[in-house]
């Protein structure tokens, strides 16, 4: 539950909600979430309770129709409002505050995602490159024997090693970097869409 609410204060804007009209607990949620332009939202583990003690101290009463239960404010649920009015007031200029943190927090976050991606795709174009230094400066081996099918088996071998190579020198370049956890996110991303990619070759 966000800080805004501590102390009480959510059971305080849930009856301001129900002023406004009877609501079932998924729309009292969804007003939440929008309230918040979606950047939190209530678990039903957090309402239903809070709808339930309001229940038993009288200030909401429900319905019950197709297994959904409605709940609405009470004459005495309004009282309670009028008498809380100032904390009420206090209480959205809070909400509006915590909403323009929040939207700046995911700012911040979007943008960092950005940079962690752009990070991440010279990290691996400039893995690439090395792989292919290292490979044209390295003496090639001996030439083996070639049985039947060797062209597929060749390439086989040569996959094989690619992919050892790129295993080895991503995790080298994750762990020297002591990447954040919202670039670890990313970067598997990125390794399930080429994961993807070569799923659809093979179609």
């Amino acid at each position: 539950m966000t800080a805004v609410f501590s102390h009480g204060r959510l059971r305080l804007y849930l009856l301001k909600l129900l002023d406004d009209g009877p609501k079932h607990g998924y729309e009292l949620i969804r007003l939440l979430e929008d309230r918040f332009l979606g950047l939190y939202a209530p678990s039903a583990g957090t309402i239903y309770p809070r709808l339930q003690r309001l229940e038993a101290e009288g200030l909401v009463s429900h319905t019950a129709a197709g297994g959904r239960k409605t709940y609405d404010i009470t004459d005495a649920g309004r009282a309670e409002l009028r008498q809380r009015a100032g904390e009420l007031t206090a209480l959205e200029a809070d909400i509006a505050a915590s909403v323009a943190d929040l939207s700046t927090l995911a700012g911040e976050i979007r943008s960092e995602v950005r940079g962690s991606v752009r990070d991440l795709k010279r990290e691996l174009s400039e893995a690439t490159r090395q792989t292919r230094r290292t490979r044209w400066e390295t003496p090639a081996p001996p030439p083996r024997p070639t049985p039947a099918g060797a062209p597929h088996d060749v390439l086989l071998d040569e996959f094989d090693k690619r992919l050892a190579a790129f295993t080895t020198e991503v995790g080298r370049l994750v762990r020297a970097r002591q990447f954040s956890d919202t670039q670890l996110r990313t970067a598997i991303r990125l390794l399930d869409g080429a994961l993807d990619g070569l799923r659809r070759l093979l179609r």
